[in-house]
């Protein structure tokens, strides 16, 4: 697990059955002014889904302060030539104490406020291979305690069901996945659970 000064992040990873590369790529950043977190799944599995993935992963890395929009538009243009991405990117602005979130796929998002009211985005249809792809950016406003879970498409519907995901630590959240998911995945999986704490902690006296 991961503490930073507004967020707490916990995630797990499992590779497809049979598979020594997990064709998903993540990546995540914490600034003084932001949170970034970016999850890239490559079409298919294996090595070659891994580099596709880790293409975008490394272009988000190297434009933090650009907004998701552009960030899409970028991670898309590099891909013509490569096998297709799709993509989740989230982006907390503690100015605006808004967050902005787009995939593109079956890359999802699924947000829990503080009083346990649940919000699954609905993802853009197709994947980034380079082609003009419209999408959608969605905004809501930033809570205190509020939780992001990222997903990839190796975590199945009737497993975001699971009462777990109420759980206000991050590392509970994704330890109790790992603990009653199936063992043998039949895709990669790829989750991760996000805490935005809002309060910087005090120091220890």
């Amino acid at each position: 697990m991961t503490v930073g000064s507004k967020v707490e992040v916990s995630v797990f990873q499992k590779a497809k059955k049979g598979n020594y590369h997990c064709g998903d790529s993540y990546f995540y950043i914490e600034t003084e002014n932001e949170f970034v977190c970016a999850l890239a799944d490559g079409l298919g599995s294996g090595e070659f889904a891994k580099e596709s993935s880790q293409i975008v992963i490394d272009i988000i890395q190297n434009n933090i302060g650009a907004t998701v929009e552009e960030l899409v538009k970028v991670c898309n243009a590099r891909l013509l030539g490569k096998r297709g991405v799709v993509l989740g990117i989230l982006r907390m602005d503690y100015g605006t104490q808004t967050s902005a979130f787009s995939s593109i796929g079956n890359i999802g998002i699924m947000s829990i406020t503080k009083d346990k009211k649940k919000k699954r985005n609905i993802p853009n249809a197709g994947y980034l291979a380079g082609y003009h792809r419209p999408f959608k950016v969605m905004t809501q406003r930033l809570e205190p305690e509020m939780t992001f879970i990222i997903f990839s498409d190796g975590v199945l519907d009737k497993e975001l069901s699971q009462r777990f995901f109420m759980n206000k630590d991050v590392r509970c959240i994704t330890k109790a996945y790992e603990q009653t998911s199936d063992k043998i995945r039949m895709d990669d999986t790829t989750l991760i659970a996000v805490r935005y704490k809002s309060e910087k902690p005090s120091s220890a006296d």
